[in-house]
């Protein structure tokens, strides 16, 4: 696949005024200000392939929002390379912007006042769509992302699920091949991130859009990224597959097991004894030293099973403890030792 998005080396730092308290301080901010620098991004490189679909990930304050707005042509960075489509963002700015969709979580592209088919007609002249290319992709979108109900109804008195999906339409009208995702479900009802989710799957596969997706609800890359980029102080700890993350850091899963008939000892050696509770046990393992499969083999061989289940944490655990406990940064520092 050909490279769509390639970064190399990307900084950016910005100066943060350190105000002092009081009167007196506010006059000593005016005559001589104090400046701190602040690097929201920090040697940062990646590419991204056409077609993938990757979450980019981190806590608040880990420079995810500033990459995608340096990506995306609004920030200049204060060095690196970034080169996009074989465009520079922010030196082809009008070039570049007519092959990328944008949509943040937090603000509108559409016209506050104007009914939502409205804001949708005025993209056709504004990207020179043509007419039955834009009413083909209207239709399309309208389906997908059912729309139909709230066309004619003013931006302004849209819930923010809906007003979501009518970003996500405006965002794709122009058919562009890169889509950056803001926190696009943020603040959401389920029933409004499955409209969305689906239609991301939608896009992704059927059209080949390539997206990039940052996102507090892991739920969302779970369902919808192969592939992650971890992100923390401004730096890149991680870039690779979700199985692989899963697989180096989720060291204790637990395997759920109910017998056909009483037990009086269900112990296996070399782990520890499990939970009962009636006819049921749950076992906990590291899946690194013990394969599920070879347990649930030496199960089988010792008793009768009426139903078992193997059940991985869940990703916002692992995530919260490479974050908490700085497994990343750790294993790359035993890998420099």
């Amino acid at each position: 696949m050909a490279t769509i998005i390639r970064v190399r080396k990307l900084h950016k730092q910005f100066q943060v005024l350190v105000r002092r308290a009081g009167l007196g301080g506010a006059l000593v901010n005016l005559v001589k200000p104090r400046y701190q620098v602040v690097r929201a991004v920090n040697d940062v490189s990646f590419d991204l392939q056409a077609g993938e679909l990757v979450g980019y990930l981190g806590p608040n304050g880990a420079g995810k929002s500033t990459t995608i707005k340096v990506l995306t042509g609004l920030l200049v960075p204060t060095s690196g390379e970034v080169v996009i489509g074989g465009l520079v963002p922010w030196q082809a700015r009008e070039r570049y912007v007519r092959g990328i969709g944008v949509v943040f979580g937090n603000r509108t592209t559409l016209w506050w006042d104007l009914p939502v088919i409205d804001s949708l007609e005025l993209l056709q002249p504004m990207y020179d769509i043509p007419r039955e290319r834009f009413r083909s992709n209207l239709a399309e979108f309208t389906r997908l992302l059912d729309l139909e109900p709230f066309l004619n109804t003013p931006v302004r008195s849209l819930s923010l699920g809906q007003r979501m999906r009518a970003d996500l339409c405006a965002a794709l009208m122009h058919e562009p091949a890169l889509l950056f995702l803001d926190e696009p479900t943020i603040g959401l009802d389920v029933v409004a991130k499955e409209h969305i989710r689906q239609f991301i799957l939608h896009i992704n596969r059927a059209r080949g859009v390539t997206v990039l997706l940052t996102t507090h609800d892991l739920s969302d890359v779970e369902r919808l990224c192969e592939r992650v980029l971890i992100l923390d102080r401004g730096q890149l700890l991680y870039d690779g597959s979700l199985s692989s993350l899963n697989h180096r850091f989720e060291s204790f899963w637990t395997l759920k097991v109910d017998f056909e008939e009483e037990y009086g000892d269900v112990a296996l050696p070399g782990l520890e004894p499990p939970a009962r509770t009636g006819l049921q046990a749950v076992y906990r393992f590291d899946h690194r030293s013990v394969p599920s499969a070879e347990l649930i083999a030496r199960l089988l061989e010792r008793f009768r099973i009426a139903d078992l289940e193997v059940r991985r944490p869940p990703l916002e655990e692992t995530i919260r403890r490479i974050y908490q406990e700085k497994l990343l940064e750790r294993e790359d520092a035993d890998k420099r030792a």
